[in-house]
């Protein structure tokens, strides 16, 4: 028996506006082996401004990410996958930034 984990990410950021004003927008999609490598990118996209899909905020303030990690195990030739889902953050977000990007994403999610 095999056993695999994976992890895929896509969430929101919460960044300020040319002019003034904050607004979310889409992240980029993050793919990796483990949470904390996922993590990792997600904290360096962050940094260097990638992480905001091309939206071109002034500055970034944080990111929710809806995190899907995939556990397939292997029995017999045959795969069986499992599917949880977790949010995890980055950056520097206050409760109330938090709930209107996790909101963000669960309406991203229903749409």
């Amino acid at each position: 028996m095999e056993k695999k984990k994976s992890y895929k990410a896509t969430g929101f950021v919460l960044g300020n506006y040319w002019g003034g004003g904050q607004g979310a927008y889409p992240t980029i999609n993050f793919e990796a082996d483990t949470k904390e490598a996922l993590m990792d990118k997600a904290n360096v996209a962050l940094k260097d401004g990638s992480i905001d899909s091309g939206m071109g905020y002034e500055s970034l303030i944080g990111a929710v990410l809806d995190i899907t990690e995939v556990s397939t195990v292997e029995v017999d030739d045959e795969s069986f996958t499992n599917e949880k889902y977790i949010f995890d953050t980055v950056g520097e977000l206050t409760n109330e930034e938090y709930e209107f990007l996790q909101e963000c994403c669960l309406v991203y999610l229903v749409v």
